[in-house]
Order: C-alpha cells, then structure tokens, then sequence
C-alpha cells in the first residue's frame, strides 16, 4: 500500500493479468504486444541465455522490435542507470523482467523509473517478487540497502509452470521459506488491526502456512506434479496476494530484517533469499523466547525445525554454512539488522543487537520455560549461547 496524503491508503493488490498455463511462455507474447511493440528483455545472463531465444522468437512473430540487457551486478543503483540508458537507446516502450526476485524487482523499479509497463516472468517458486509492488535495491556487492514501494502491481504476470520445472528444486525450498515467512511476520506487524483488508491478509498468510505445511513435501517428492503446482502458486501468486492485501502492515518484521543484515556477510551471497528469510523466522520466534518468556513463540519454533528439516530449510548458522563468521560478523549483522528504520521494530517488544545475537546462534536450541535473555550470555570464541 502506498498512501496519498489526506486519503485513505492505495490499494495495490494484484497484477492487472496473470496468465498460468503449461508451456504458454511463447503464447503470452501476444499479451506483452497489447503493452508495447518494443520490449527490453531484462535478467542475469543464464536466464536470458535460455529464455531469450524463445522469446525473441514469437516477438518476432508479432512484429514486436525487442532488445535483452543483463541486469548484473545485480539490482543496484549502477545496473539501474545502465538500463536506463538503454531504455532511452532502444525507444522501449515496455519491460519484461525475467528471472528471479532480484531481476524481477530490477524490471518493476526500472519501469517505474521510466513510466512504462512491466511484464514479470518468472523462472522459479523462490519468491512473490513478479506479483508485488516492490522493489529491493542491493548494492553492488549485493547487500540490501533499501526498497521501494510502487504505485502499482505489473501490469502482466505470466506463470510458466515448465519454465519454473527446470529451476534447481532448491530454490522451491527457498520460496517455501519465503512464502511461510508471511504468517510469522503478518500476524506481529499487523498489531491485531481491525481493518477488514488487514484482517482478511493475516487470516490467508496462516492458511498460506498451513498449506504449506500440508503440501511442501509431496510437492516436492513429485516436481511438476500437481501438487507442486499448487505448491508454486502458493509461493509465487497466494504470497503476493497478502503482501497486496495488507500493505506494508503485513510485510515484514525481524525474518526479513535478519535476512538484510546477513546480505552484508560476503559469505552469505551464495545462499537464496528464502533461505536466509527461513533461517530469520527461527530467529524472531526465538527472540520472542528469550526476550518474552513466550512459551507459544517456543512452540512454534520447534514445529518449524521439524518442518525444515524434512524439506530442507536451514535450521542454524551451521546449516547455512556459516560456520567460518567470526563473533565480529556476526555482531555486523545484527547491528544492520537493528538499525533504526529496520523492520525488526516492528516486534512489540524492543530489540537490541545483543539480544538479537544471542537469537542467531540458538535458534536450534531446547525450549527452556521461564528463560530469558539475561540469563544468557555469547561466548565471544565459540559465538554460542551459554546460560
């Protein structure tokens, strides 16, 4: 949501089309040249290197005039002013953004930049990013740094079920990670709103979890079947609807802002999006743990472990192979992660970087009932937790 002063909230629920099928990449052409005869193809260099050549094909079919530029380094302030420049060179009256989260979230902030229209394709389950009206800018490196809301959904979103088939299973899990993030992080930022929007968000971000509780694993047993279809739209389309439905109130608290933190770590970058995200929730129920006392934020926390473990989310800093961070690090991240515009205030609590240390390297650890942060300490040599 994106407010307008003196009026109520604007809604930015949905994408104006969303076109799902089996095979219908080459089919959705024709919905792109109702938005445009110039398109710029946008994603990293192995996405375009596999799906470009078919789509070049039927654009040119349709007569469509159609340009590729890698979005690399990544979704970063250079890559934008690049792909600016080519938007200019190349006349392009609409962006097709195809890839993952960070390709997709490059189209959408590109098309806002130059007023045209945006098509999201997706090449994998791993986020909501080709439904959402936002934008993640990462540095160079690859280190978040901010993100920005947009005036509206993508104007196309066409959900290719055998193109995301041939994604790694892995990033499925990521999306799973993602996707059930929705609930844990929902139902805290929405402050127990009476609004009916914000009800009805959090209300389907714990249908959200409990389907993937239901489904991950037969989905994942049986890629491209039908239940890993549905799997796919849960991460992909249902994850979007609630952050459209809630706005900002229902996006994000401490998972994603541990999530930002840790994207600081050169030693992070090779792991996706949703694992980090997976790993935050661990450590926000966690928090509530040892900061609260909340025995519910325990129980949860074990359900989760149980549930990451049969599907293959990280459950600690060791899963996430992070074993070689020093106690400096570590202590860098949760710094960033507790910055003063960080998200993770959105905890009805306060948190500070020590008390969110200590979450980070216990998330694996027993419920201890009545425990609380200050009875734990960081052993600064082995970063555990000792009581």
């Amino acid at each position: 949501m994106t407010t307008i002063a003196h009026s109520l909230p604007v809604l930015t629920v949905a994408p104006a089309q969303v076109i799902r099928g089996r095979g219908i990449l080459t089919e959705a052409v024709a919905a792109i040249a109702r938005l445009g005869q110039r398109p710029l193809l946008v994603g990293g260099d192995r996405t375009l290197a596999l799906v470009a050549p078919k789509l070049q094909a039927a654009c040119k079919r349709h007569k469509l005039q159609v340009t590729q530029k890698s979005y690399v380094p990544d979704c970063s302030e250079t890559s934008l002013t690049v792909l600016n420049e080519v938007v200019t060179t190349h006349q392009a009256d609409v962006i097709v953004g195809i890839g993952g989260g960070k390709a997709l979230d490059t189209a959408k902030l590109l098309a806002h930049q130059c007023q045209l229209p945006v098509v999201t394709i997706p090449t994998s389950g791993a986020t909501c990013a080709a439904w959402t009206a936002l934008s993640n800018v990462y540095s160079n490196e690859g280190a978040f740094l901010y993100d920005v809301p947009l005036p509206q959904c993508p104007n196309l979103l066409v959900l290719d079920y055998e193109l995301i088939a041939t994604a790694p299973p892995r990033t499925l899990v990521a999306g799973i990670g993602d996707a059930i993030a929705k609930w844990y992080e929902a139902s805290v930022s929405s402050g127990h709103s009476q609004h009916t929007l914000i009800i009805a968000a959090v209300q389907q971000a714990r249908v959200l979890r409990d389907l993937l509780f239901q489904q991950a694993i037969a989905a994942l047993q049986t890629p491209g079947g039908d239940t890993w279809q549905e799997v796919v739209d849960a991460t992909v389309l249902l994850a979007g609807v609630i952050g459209g439905m809630g706005g900002a109130q229902c996006r994000t608290v401490a998972a994603h802002a541990v999530h930002n933190g840790l994207t600081h770590l050169t030693a992070t970058h090779d792991l996706l999006h949703g694992e980090k995200v997976a790993f935050g929730i661990l450590v926000q129920l966690r928090l509530e743990e040892i900061v609260q006392g909340n025995q519910l934020a325990a129980t949860a926390r074990q359900q989760l472990l149980k549930f990451y473990t049969e599907i293959g989310l990280p459950c600690s800093l060791q899963d996430l192979g992070l074993t070689q961070l020093t106690i400096a690090e570590l202590e860098q991240a949760a710094a960033i992660a507790c910055a003063d515009n960080s998200d993770i205030h959105r905890l009805p609590f306060a948190v500070n970087p020590v008390q969110l240390l200590a979450a980070m390297v216990s998330t694996t650890a027993p419920c201890q009932t009545g425990k609380r942060w200050e009875d734990e300490t960081v052993d600064s040599q082995t970063s555990e937790v000792t009581a």
